[in-house]
């Protein structure tokens, strides 16, 4: 790569940065400046610096319900994970158990979350259920993707394996789980963040029925009590952890596939 397209690069990436900084730091000095301006209270809208002092104020409460969030949302990434890609390469192996059991993954994708959380709240110890809505939100994510990748494999080498007379587990091993691999990574991090919209969605219902102590809990409970600040300064707690599993999960993505594949190949040269 020449030096012009060294420089323009460079740009490129600075601009990708500066942008949304610019953008949020606009947003957030037009928000202070019309609750200034217009005297909004704090218990309809509050100010982004009443926001940062709530924040500060009540860290050692929303610090504890943050990490309760956060346990509950790896634990489900976890289970979907393990499940969604071990259940992929049964479909894979088995089209006897896809057909038998891939319409009902469907049928509990479809089935809102909203929906699902009382019910299994009733069934199930809180923090069981909680975590059950997590897996569930995050599950079918994975064991599409890593079902699709699984059957994507080129078939000129799957001839070629088939030609030296590979087994179905070498096949398996060394062909099409890595040729699955984008598939699965893509997967993953769709996953990632639906975990924690399963894990908030359950702590809300249980919240409803006076039980939870995770971050979507303290949301409701601000909710109720019109302590809107610390309302906002949850669900800003909420999206920072939203924004670093995305972005945690992109990293890992680009480390496994920078060497080999087209969609981490950009700007490597």
């Amino acid at each position: 790569m020449n030096a012009r397209g060294s420089v323009g690069e460079h740009r490129e990436r600075a601009l990708r940065i500066a942008l949304p900084v610019a953008v949020l730091a606009l947003g957030l000095a037009v928000w202070e400046l019309v609750v200034r301006s217009e005297g909004i209270p704090p218990y309809v809208l509050p100010a982004p610096d009443l926001v940062l002092r709530t924040l500060f104020a009540d860290w050692t409460l929303l610090s504890h319900s943050l990490l309760v969030t956060l346990i509950t949302t790896v634990e489900g990434f976890l289970l979907a994970a393990v499940g969604g890609i071990g259940l992929a390469v049964l479909f894979n192996q088995s089209r006897l158990v896809e057909y038998s059991l891939y319409p009902y993954a469907v049928i509990l994708q479809v089935t809102p979350i909203v929906a699902v959380a009382p019910l299994l709240l009733i069934y199930l110890p809180q923090q069981a259920a909680v975590l059950a809505c997590a897996w569930i939100v995050a599950f079918f994510p994975v064991l599409a993707n890593t079902t699709l990748g699984l059957n994507s494999v080129d078939r000129n080498l799957a001839d070629l394996f088939a030609l030296h007379g590979a087994s179905r587990g070498q096949v398996l091993w060394h062909l099409k789980l890595p040729s699955a691999l984008p598939y699965m990574l893509g997967g993953l991090r769709i996953a990632g963040g639906l975990s924690l919209i399963g894990a908030v969605v359950a702590e809300i219902a249980a919240g409803s029925a006076g039980a939870g102590s995770g971050l979507a809990y303290r949301i409701a409970e601000s909710g109720y009590r019109l302590n809107i600040p610390r309302m906002f300064a949850a669900l800003l707690l909420l999206s920072l952890a939203g924004i670093v599993i995305f972005y945690l999960l992109s990293v890992i993505s680009h480390l496994a596939l920078r060497r080999w594949h087209e969609s981490a190949l950009d700007g490597e040269h």
